[in-house]
């Protein structure tokens, strides 16, 4: 939709950095150690009245033929998918940055990515970083011509030249009479939120037909919340697929920490998130927390159970039944049994997350509603709680998002669990609200509404 210009580099260089600059906001996970950027991620830069897209890459190794490299033992294994989508990325470009370490100096990586970039055809601009002042642009620059690229020195981390950075930027993209540019639709946002491992990027991936996100048996492979936009019949989706989250008790290294905050701050922002299990290893207490954080916040969520394919035909039956038992406080949560690797039942996730975010918007008239807690209390009264019989006078929609009433009591607290429960099944069954999250608040009044 907007030109893209891709960040390019070697591991460490602050590619990340300058990302979150750009957009203006803390997207991307950032660290000193290297490696940290795997998925390719993009975001919008709004600039002087131009708009343009910036992608942040993953730091790549090139050998003399230009192919990945083994690099440390956390990344090994890792390089080759990180230059695929590198690779993926550059073809989608109106121009390149290639960014490089100015503390650092010339390195030999630097001279074969600079090559490598020229191979492209696309306009490319040098961007030293981690200059941190004017001072020493002379300095940390000086080796840096060699490589015959237009060049710009600026500090990500500390602001420097950031605007000349910006200018130079948008100088490579093409005139606006050329480039037909509209917003994006991002559609319906679905979260992928779980254990590490529980093969939410294989998930993505399937769903949208493509390579996307990076897929490895190692645990912990994706790090930050990576936007995923597919359409289906002209209707757009964004998959945000999101870092494993383990217990906190668990976790003692401060990118997967950034990363699990990552994870839970994307349900929030979700329309909807897809609560993604290991059906091969079954509920396990982790999964049961998240549950109950879901639940407990009244997200919109729908279990999904993957790898069924690995589950025994014999044993599926009694894997459903677990499932079923330990969801049984939070009926409403649909539960769909699924396969990344065999595309089982894949076509039921969007619409059924269609259908949760629908009845989140259920907006309910007065009448209805009287007519609602009359029939309500009639066919089942609230239960004597000493000696007095809780006495309801009316109801009202406070919001919707998710659906919210508010009932108005002689004595709230007179109320029974039991029948607050019976009271929210029976709004779902009079309003149809099947699967999305329901508040149900009661109020304390000793004066009916007045009439109007």
């Amino acid at each position: 939709m907007y030109p893209k210009i891709a960040l390019i580099g070697r591991p460490n260089v602050g590619k990340s950095t300058l990302f979150n600059r750009l957009i203006r906001s803390n997207r991307a996970i950032t660290h000193d150690r290297p490696g940290v950027t795997r998925d390719r991620m993009e975001g919008t830069v709004k600039r002087n009245g131009r708009t343009w897209t910036v992608i942040d890459t993953g730091g790549i190794h090139l050998d003399e033929s230009h192919n990945a490299t083994e690099g440390p033992n956390e990344l090994r294994g890792f390089e080759a998918e990180i230059l695929r989508q590198t690779q993926e990325a550059m073809t989608e470009c109106v121009a390149l940055c290639l960014v490089v370490d100015g503390r650092d100096g010339l390195l030999p990586f630097d001279r074969r990515l600079a090559d490598y970039v020229r191979r492209s055809g696309l306009p490319v601009l040098l961007a030293v970083n981690k200059v941190d002042g004017g001072e020493l642009e002379d300095m940390l620059t000086a080796e840096f011509h060699e490589l015959g690229l237009p060049m710009v020195a600026m500090s990500g981390e500390h602001g420097y030249n950031m605007r000349g950075f910006e200018e130079e930027l948008q100088s490579l993209l093409p005139p606006e009479d050329e480039w037909e540019t509209r917003e994006e639709e991002i559609g319906l946002k679905l979260a992928m939120l779980g254990r590490p491992n529980a093969g939410k990027s294989s998930l993505v991936n399937a769903i949208t037909g493509g390579n996307r996100m990076i897929v490895s048996d190692m645990a912990g492979t994706t790090r930050d919340s990576v936007d995923v936009t597919y359409s289906i019949d002209d209707k757009r989706y964004t998959f945000v697929d999101t870092a494993g989250v383990r217990r906190r008790s668990k976790i003692t290294d401060t990118v997967e920490r950034y990363s699990v905050n990552s994870s839970i701050k994307s349900s929030t922002k979700a329309h909807v998130t897809l609560l993604v299990l290991d059906g091969q290893e079954g509920l396990t207490q982790q999964d049961k927390r998240l549950i109950d954080l879901l639940d407990e916040r009244k997200t919109p969520f729908m279990v999904v159970v993957n790898k069924m394919d690995l589950v025994k035909q014999n044993e599926q039956a009694a894997v459903k039944k677990v499932y079923k038992d330990a969801l049984s406080y939070c009926s409403h949560v649909p539960i769909l049994y699924v396969s990344a690797l065999t595309r089982a039942n894949l076509k039921r996730i969007i619409p059924l997350a269609e259908q949760i975010w629908s009845e989140c918007h259920v907006r309910v008239n007065t009448g209805l509603l009287n007519r609602t807690l009359e029939a309500i209390v009639t066919k089942q009264q609230p239960p004597v709680v000493n000696r007095v019989r809780p006495k309801f006078f009316y109801m009202t929609q406070a919001e919707t998002n998710p659906p919210t009433f508010v009932f108005f009591v002689n004595d709230a607290d007179r109320l029974k669990d039991a029948y607050i429960r019976y009271m929210e099944r029976s709004l779902r069954k009079m309003f149809k609200i099947e699967h999305a999250p329901v508040r149900v608040r009661f109020r304390s009044s000793h004066t009916k509404r007045p009439k109007k």
